[in-house]
């Protein structure tokens, strides 16, 4: 395919996903008090505890035009999640007649298996998210009243929740450079000390909320798909090793 038609099939294709975006958008906006009660509802778990510790908290709205602009920012990240699959097909759609067959393989067990990790990530940060609120929000002293406004709220739970998903993701880059030969099982396990410590400090840095327990609540399932994508790793270069092609020295030529 000639350059030209290669930059008028991109067009066709975002296009086609702004335009299910945009849609999706449109139907955020329609459905936007149900989308708000999911969003508010760890805000509104802990208030009744922290009302029988003496803090008042409200969640408000701040400025003439503050409610507007916080509808349509919660209506178009809505509109993009819900999009999504027509996005990513399109994205998809482009790369794909590129790609060798094993590399399609490839792509797709990426697709398959990081979409789950992420949205395991995402699930796991929405069900902490109450007692981390609890916990900064407790911080507030007897007596002064808590203002959260709806743009810090909304920034802290999409933090949260990006936070989780990608590093929900770790096992997949690690099975993936193992695949391509740049990191072996062997050298998992001797990094295994520093790679733990990293995982926690990371966990320390990321999480919005900054308090220890937020940081178990990530640091913990981190280190575990570390070390089960070790184990991936392990097994992995076991097979490699069963095969002829692996007994082959970087310096002698293969029998293909």
């Amino acid at each position: 395919m000639p350059l030209v038609e290669h930059l008028r099939e991109l067009r066709s294709r975002l296009l086609k996903s702004v335009l299910s975006v945009l849609a999706c958008t449109i139907l955020g906006f329609v459905f936007y008090e149900p989308l708000l009660g999911f969003l508010t509802d760890p805000y509104h778990q802990i208030a009744p505890q922290l009302k029988a510790e003496g803090i008042d908290t409200s969640l408000v709205i701040t400025g003439v035009g503050g409610a507007f602009q916080f509808q349509l920012k919660i209506s178009l990240v809505a509109g993009v999640v819900a999009a999504s699959p027509v996005w990513f097909w399109q994205l998809w759609a482009f790369v794909l007649p590129a790609l060798h067959r094993h590399e399609r393989r490839g792509a797709l067990l990426l697709t398959f298996t990081g979409v789950p990790l992420f949205l395991s990530g995402v699930a796991l940060a929405y069900v902490i998210l109450p007692k981390a609120i609890l916990i900064l929000i407790g911080f507030v002293p007897k007596g002064i009243d808590s203002l959260v406004t709806g743009a810090e709220y909304y920034d802290f739970i999409i933090r949260m929740m990006l936070v989780f998903g990608v590093a929900s993701e770790i096992p997949l880059v690690v099975v993936l450079l193992n695949r391509m030969g740049l990191l072996s099982g062997r050298a998992l396990v001797r990094a295994r000390p520093w790679t733990v410590v990293g995982l926690f400090v990371f966990a320390a840095v990321a999480t919005p909320s900054t308090d220890p327990l937020t940081m178990l609540f990530l640091a913990i399932p981190m280190t575990v798909l570390y070390l089960i994508s070790e184990i991936i790793a392990r097994i992995t270069d076991w097979r490699r090793g069963k095969t002829p092609l692996a007994q082959i020295g970087d310096d002698e030529a293969s029998p293909l």
